[in-house]
């Protein structure tokens, strides 16, 4: 027998709503999830492009990229002379970015397509102006960057070495690639200066030294050599193997590096007195235009160029008048020499850096707990004699995402700083900077399942500008140490932190006015001799500096005060609430991001 339920009217519409919001639900819960589902497939996908065509930086990034499903064929990218720094693809991704809803992502999610959006856009906007990019600067430029790379390539198992054998032999057609790239620039009228080019021939025969290469001295002969010890030493290979490899790296370095050098050097010689621009990028049909991008790309700060200079310019003013005052305060100060700190209480780097690891407990958060509760740590390595010449005075290697353990920080002791200036090279390069920073922020980003392409976007402002700041912290440090003992000293130290400031800031404002204003060398020595700098060898250096390495100063000044100007809109925010170790954690939360980002997020935490 059957039995038949009979509904009213009323029923059957309550029912009815029912369903509809049942199945609205299901269908909403489906399209979240579809949505969610097709942004970290998306964002997986790039993160496996960006890497997949590079050995190198797979290498920096992974320690173990077979974790992360990579399976990869050794090479080096491509530099490919016409290319539109990937228009099709960067309007690609945009187009990808565009079906998908930001408001039914995750908080994290949400954030990281914000991001994207911005950054492609970005580089949308700049794809035209490929042939301005300079791959091969005098100073920073891939034939020296390359080599300090090599040198600092990791050798965990055998088939790092083996990689690492493979990336030597690729060489000369990277190279190839980038003269072809130097010669179409050249054509169109963008090849640099004389002098800069003369900088790349002179480097190229100074880095592939021919007599250290034919001793076996070479700096990668020795570093190779010096990895592959630790490797036999932890009997991960053996002295055979450790022979065969010492001399395939002898060949390839004679046969393949060292002529892709030589043939380097001999292209620059041919196309130096092509270039017909000396100065400033505005010199150049497009020059505005593009060091407006440059800046917005290498700081990520979105203010124009005509409020950067305002900014400067205030903050110049400020720190000049503070000076005047100090000076005023302490008169024996303008006779102090500024080399030495006998009062300042380490000597050692290691001293130094647990030093600061201790004073920045206070106004620093600690550490996210990871999975297996490590605590990193930090050696602290003098840069090999033989590579001296090539490196900066110091460096923090970045280590990969997936192996934070051990981290290490370079010194050149070529140029060995006094006590103070390593103490606060230290605070830029370890704690409260690089090193702290990376290491936080990568932590936080696993412990929230962050997409990993954000291990790959990279923002100058975010990671210099933070270092600049940790740096001028370290300042008020050290002033602590030696304030009760030499105030005197003291005060010195704070005469540092303001002549620091006022340097950076003064080298940005000459990069706004050479490259957007077009000053020349002689309008830059009347404002250099101004500011008491006069030497004709000093002066002429700044300024071919500046001209060479457009918007990099601004990268770490223009960085360091966009965070200032974000703590003060934190201050006024929060008000009562606010806390250094709060502001702190919420800049290291949220990860490298563009300074739109952050204030975006500010309000909200």
């Amino acid at each position: 027998m059957s039995v038949k339920i009979k509904f009213t009217r009323k029923q059957k519409v309550l029912y009815s709503l029912l369903f509809f919001c049942f199945l609205t639900l299901i269908l909403s819960l489906l399209f979240l999830t579809n949505n969610s589902r097709r942004f970290r497939g998306m964002a997986e996908e790039l993160f496996y492009s960006e890497l997949s065509g590079n050995t190198l930086s797979l290498h920096y990034t992974l320690a173990y990229p077979q974790d992360y499903g990579f399976s990869h064929e050794v090479c080096l990218p491509s530099y490919e002379a016409g290319a539109d720094n990937g228009k099709e693809v960067i309007e690609s991704v945009l187009s990808g970015l565009s079906q998908i809803s930001p408001k039914r992502l995750s908080e994290s999610d949400a954030y990281t397509w914000q991001l994207l959006n911005r950054y492609f856009t970005l580089r949308l906007s700049g794809a035209s102006y490929s042939y301005y990019d300079e791959p091969l600067s005098p100073s920073q430029g891939m034939h020296s960057s390359l080599p300090i790379l090599l040198a600092d390539y990791t050798f965990r198992s055998p088939k790092d070495v083996e990689d690492y054998l493979h990336i030597l032999d690729q060489t000369d057609t990277y190279f190839d690639g980038l003269i072809q790239f130097e010669k179409e620039k050249s054509e169109k009228g963008l090849f640099m200066s004389d002098t800069a080019a003369q900088k790349i021939i002179d480097a190229c025969s100074l880095i592939m030294d021919q007599t250290s290469l034919s001793q076996g001295s070479h700096f990668l002969h020795t570093t190779f050599k010096e990895r592959l010890d630790a490797l036999e030493k932890d009997g991960a290979i053996t002295s055979d193997q450790k022979e065969h490899w010492i001399s395939e790296n002898d060949r390839l370095l004679t046969t393949v590096m060292a002529p892709a050098y030589e043939k380097t050097a001999d292209a620059f010689t041919v196309l130096k007195g092509s270039g017909n621009n000396s100065m400033g990028l505005c010199y150049f049909p497009q020059g505005r235009s593009y060091y407006e991008y440059l800046l917005a790309s290498s700081t990520g700060s979105s203010r124009t160029v005509p409020e950067v200079k305002a900014l400067l310019w205030d903050d110049f003013q400020q720190n000049l008048s503070s000076l005047v005052v100090l000076l005023q305060k302490y008169p024996a100060l303008a006779a102090k020499a500024p080399d030495g700190s006998p009062a300042f209480p380490y000597t050692a780097a290691d001293e130094m850096l647990a030093d600061l690891q201790s004073r920045i407990a206070e106004d620093f958060p600690s550490f996210p707990q990871s999975e297996d509760r490590f605590v990193p740590s930090c050696t602290i390595k003098s840069v090999s004699p033989s590579m001296e010449n090539y490196s900066s005075p110091a460096y923090y290697l970045t280590p990969p995402v997936d192996d934070m353990k051990n981290n290490i920080i370079y010194i050149n002791r070529k140029n060995m700083p006094d006590a103070l200036t390593l103490y606060t090279t230290l605070a830029h390069e370890g704690y409260p900077g690089h090193l702290y920073q990376t290491v936080f922020s990568q932590l936080y980003l696993k412990e929230q399942n962050a997409s990993p392409i954000r291990y790959l976007l990279h923002y100058g402002g975010y990671t210099e500008g933070w270092a600049l700041y940790a740096e001028n912290l370290s300042y008020y440090y050290a002033r602590e140490m030696v304030q009760d003992t030499a105030p005197l000293e003291a005060s010195w130290y704070e005469a540092c932190r303001l002549n620091r400031n006022l340097q950076l800031c003064l080298y940005c404002l000459l990069d706004i006015a050479i490259h957007y204003e077009g000053a020349t060398f002689a309008q830059v020595q009347a404002i250099l001799k101004k500011m008491g700098i006069e030497g004709q060898e000093t002066v002429a250096s700044i300024y071919q500096y500046i001209v060479e390495e457009p918007v990099n100063y601004l990268k770490y000044y223009l960085g360091f005060l966009e965070f200032l100007s974000l703590r003060e809109q934190a201050v006024k925010l929060w008000g009562e609430e606010f806390s250094l170790p709060r502001f702190h954690r919420f800049v290291l939360e949220t990860g490298p991001s563009d300074f739109q980002g952050l204030q975006e997020r500010l309000s909200a935490y």
